[in-house]
């Protein structure tokens, strides 16, 4: 069972900047997202689950051009504030905003060329996945491009062996990884409706994390 919004709410208020930690086996698959995804040539972004700002900045600093617009959302209080502190330098194009939790977009419609999100879908239920996606349908411009990095499953026999026990202390609590499982991104993508570009599952340290690029059709 997945953490309810308030139980997600309290752990990452809680967790804070311990969540800049998990870097050693994300960076891998974020460096691999950015250049599948030519985050380079985008003009406006959104990412749901912005954390702690750690990813935004990094595509701010080193990626994004001048202009280019980001606005990021996160369910914690903590998360926000410590996002909004770390993007000062770029205040005037680029927000964090604190989210009441649903899966509502604070988008007008085809209004953004990205839509980010990593190691997000895996601590929502099926359902809030399903309606996560419908919405970057919905605000994503023509030509525009879902990109996505998440906890997976093993492709490795080390990797199948932690997401194993991985999976095993979810069941039991949620909250002792945090909420989070390994899931397949992909299977939640309806072909009728996204065009898969790139899609592929590395891992680091032994965990598995999947990374998907599609637009919608």
């Amino acid at each position: 069972m997945v953490l309810s919004t308030p139980e997600a709410k309290k752990f990452y208020d809680r967790f804070g900047s311990k969540q800049d930690k998990q870097g050693f086996y994300e960076d891998k698959a974020l460096a691999l997202m950015i250049q599948q995804a030519a985050l380079f040539n985008a003009k406006s972004v959104f990412e749901l689950g912005c954390g702690t700002g750690r990813f935004a900045l990094r595509l701010l600093d080193d990626h994004f051009d001048s202009t280019t617009r980001y606005l990021g959302i996160d369910l914690s209080e903590t998360m926000i504030n410590l996002a909004s502190q770390r993007l000062t330098k770029y205040a005037s194009r680029a927000k964090a905003e604190q989210s009441d939790g649903s899966m509502h977009f604070p988008l007008d419609d085809h209004s953004v060329d990205r839509v980010v999100s990593t190691y997000v879908l895996d601590l929502l239920s099926d359902a809030d996945i399903l309606k996560a996606i419908e919405e970057a349908k919905r605000v994503l411009s023509p030509g525009g491009k879902l990109c996505l990095a998440g906890l997976s499953r093993g492709v490795t026999q080390p990797s199948r062996l932690v997401c194993t026990v991985w999976s095993t202390i979810f069941k039991l609590k949620a909250s002792l990884v945090g909420g989070c499982r390994p899931i397949r991104i992909d299977s939640y993508l309806n072909p009728q409706d996204w065009n898969i570009e790139f899609h592929e599952v590395i891992t680091q340290f032994a965990v598995p994390s999947e990374i998907l690029i599609a637009s919608p059709r």
